[in-house]
């Protein structure tokens, strides 16, 4: 269903946001606004209430309404400037404290010489002690279903594993 704002209800903001636009900024500059602060919320809370103008009608007091409304705008902004200034207000030493979610660029270099090492490890293992590294590890089955796959018995599968697992260990170290 398609809503039309009609001319009325936009006559109704423009003429209510006019008759009480001192009202309003009155109120909002009683609650610690600037004066030029409490142009900007009137400002905002007419494009809001442009938005749906249809929510003025039926008010008991306009001028009410619309100096609540935008004190409660001012209060927002006040909260978000508040806000923004907790955040933003560390300096230049605190900022540069923060740990980077990035690692070193040597890091880096450490991690692709680990991978190397360690597809070289994979690569000397038997055969049969390879393919159960492999399913375990890259393919995530369990021993079980290893067992099955490989028609080996589940004792064999954790042997294998275990040597897999040691191999490729004294490798790493070996790299220390």
């Amino acid at each position: 269903m398609s809503h039309s704002i009609s001319l009325d209800d936009d006559d109704l903001l423009n003429r209510a946001i006019e008759a009480h636009y001192a009202d309003i900024k009155t109120a909002v500059r009683s609650r610690g606004h600037s004066h030029n602060a409490a142009a900007d919320i009137v400002h905002d809370l007419y494009l809001k209430l442009a938005e749906q103008p249809e929510v003025l009608r039926g008010k008991r007091s306009l001028r009410g309404f619309l100096c609540r409304a935008a004190i409660n705008l001012g209060i927002d902004r006040l909260r978000r400037t508040r806000f923004e200034e907790r955040l933003f207000s560390g300096t230049e030493a605190e900022a540069l404290a923060v740990p980077a979610e990035t690692a070193a660029p040597d890091h880096r270099l450490a991690v692709e010489a680990r991978l190397v090492v360690l597809r070289k490890a994979i690569g000397d293992l038997p055969v049969r002690r390879r393919a159960v590294f492999i399913l375990h590890r890259l393919h995530g089955l369990g021993p079980d279903e290893i067992a099955a796959r490989l028609r080996i018995s589940r004792n064999m599968v954790d042997r294998h594993l275990r040597r897999a697992l040691a191999h490729c260990l004294d490798r790493l170290h070996q790299m220390d």
